[in-house]
């Protein structure tokens, strides 16, 4: 008996893990993990000026185990030197993200980042719709309450 086909749209994440697990692979990396996760792996400060690049695995020779592997970090000029003295302890928090002794060294390339444009806060809701939106709830005794449900309204409404 077959399988009927599925009739609702799949998710585009179903499509890009898969593209994304194969170029992310031939850069040495398993998951995009080490990727999304980098602000958290190594801290603001470090992610702010670095990013991965690839991750280069050694191949083993005959019957001795590959040694760990080397990160390369792209990293802006001015924050080189600085990205260099923090190596180590970018290293052991590298380490405890795999949880095993994965990464031997870190290799810097000095280029530019690719930087993502931050999204822009939307404007607060106008006070006098909120305030109308309030007047036409019904009967909220907690006023805190009230006019959160008239700020989202007027958001809503705005949109």
């Amino acid at each position: 008996m077959t399988k009927p086909s599925r009739s609702f749209p799949r998710p585009l994440s179903e499509f890009m893990g898969a593209t994304l697990s194969d170029v992310l692979k031939t850069q040495g990396f398993a998951s995009a993990e080490i990727l999304a996760r980098w602000g958290d792996i190594v801290g603001p400060e470090v992610a702010a000026h670095s990013e991965p690049m690839k991750i280069a695995w050694p191949r083993a020779v005959g019957e001795e185990a590959a040694g760990p592997a080397t990160l390369v970090l792209r990293v802006e000029g001015p924050a080189a030197i600085e990205i260099q003295h923090l190596s180590a302890v970018i290293l052991e928090r590298v380490n405890r993200f795999f949880g095993w002794q994965a990464i031997g060294r870190i290799a810097l390339r000095q280029a530019p980042l690719r930087r993502r444009e931050p999204r822009k806060a939307p404007p607060p809701p106008d006070p006098a719709v909120a305030a109308r939106i309030a007047e036409s709830l019904p009967e909220i005794e907690d006023e805190n309450l009230r006019q959160a449900l008239a700020r989202l309204g007027a958001s809503i409404k705005r949109k």
